[in-house]
């Protein structure tokens, strides 16, 4: 039985998909239109997963992990090989309108389906028309969710004249004009600039906080794990390899500190400190129980302007999570 409070739960969720092949050559691709040989590949194997309501969860781990397979399985779109899987109390694979008019998956690869000849309006006004949102609330959603994403002036557009950028504003508007209580987010950022990646994540906080939705988030851009989700899940493998907050997770890797130090002009570092010279700063990468004796000798034996600690780039570390036994399943 799922407790009230529990918006996803997900027991022994396998996923194994057959795939053709075949040895090189004309000869064995003639011979395969007669006996085509396949091969089992699994993509997830016996993932466990908890999510209550209200949470933000980022999904991430390297290329081919099988995080997109495990949110395709929690939307309803694949059907797992074994185990069983429960969203807002019901099976996800079943579909049922009632049912999907409370969730939302959006993939930033294709966050536009439908015609792309339709406008915006157009294509908003005939996703409300298939989830039932009456004309007031449709109104009303329309005027929070244009100005939250700044889609005023690409109401009148069609889909197929908006850059990827805006394909992506429009995705999320089209997915939130029903007003869905989990939000399945798959890449919601891949190929934005800058200030669009920053403004989309700004957008969802302030969504998820607005109404209290579930977001289930997978990216490879760490600031929009960083920024939006608490909890993340490591998966690898097809495993689930870690869960809990970022920040135990990176702390497992022993990683230099870096330090940066701004010196007076003509004066140079003490002898035996390596360092890259920036503009008149230095950058030094320190372990991390050198770093007190480093900053001592640099505080002695020269003049420091300005001097401060930083932790090695996030992307930098769950690069070594994954290239290390950190992300190597139990």
């Amino acid at each position: 039985m799922i407790e009230t409070t529990q918006c996803i739960e997900a027991g022994e969720l396998s996923m194994t998909y057959q795939v053709p092949v075949r040895d090189a050559g004309l000869g064995a691709a003639f011979r395969s239109l007669w006996r085509r040989q396949t091969k089992d590949i699994e993509a997830i194997g016996s993932i466990d997963l908890r999510v209550e309501m209200g949470e933000s969860v980022g999904l991430i781990g390297p290329n081919g992990a099988g995080k997109t397979t495990l949110m395709k399985i929690l939307a309803g779109i694949l059907k797992p090989t074994h185990g069983k899987a429960r969203v807002l109390g019901r099976d996800p694979f079943d579909r049922k309108p009632e049912h999907l008019r409370r969730i939302a998956l959006v993939r930033g690869s294709q966050p536009l389906g439908g015609a792309p000849e339709l406008t915006v309006m157009d294509s908003l006004s005939y996703q409300a028309l298939v989830y039932d949102v009456p004309e007031k609330q449709l109104k009303e959603n329309l005027d929070e969710l244009v100005q939250l994403l700044g889609i005023g002036e690409l109401l009148n557009r069609q889909v197929r004249a908006l850059s990827l950028g805006e394909r992506m504003r429009a995705g999320l508007a089209m997915a939130l004009v029903y007003r869905p209580q989990v939000l399945f987010l798959d890449e919601p950022t891949i190929g934005l600039d800058v200030s669009a990646a920053v403004q989309t994540r700004a957008f969802l906080r302030r969504y998820v906080a607005q109404t209290g939705a579930t977001m289930i988030l997978t990216s490879h851009y760490m600031t929009d794990v960083a920024e939006l989700c608490p909890r993340v899940v490591l998966i690898n493998h097809g495993r689930k390899v870690y869960d809990g907050g970022l920040p135990g997770l990176t702390a497992r890797v022993k990683h230099d500190k870096l330090i940066e130090v701004w010196l007076a002009e003509g004066v140079e570092l003490p002898p035996g400190i390596r360092a890259t010279r920036n503009n008149g700063r230095y950058e030094l990468s320190v372990a991390r129980e050198q770093v007190a004796d480093t900053i001592g000798r640099l505080l002695a034996e020269t003049t420091v302007l300005d001097l401060s600690i930083k932790e090695a780039p996030l992307d930098v570390l769950m690069d070594e999570i994954y290239r290390t036994d950190e992300a190597t399943p139990r």
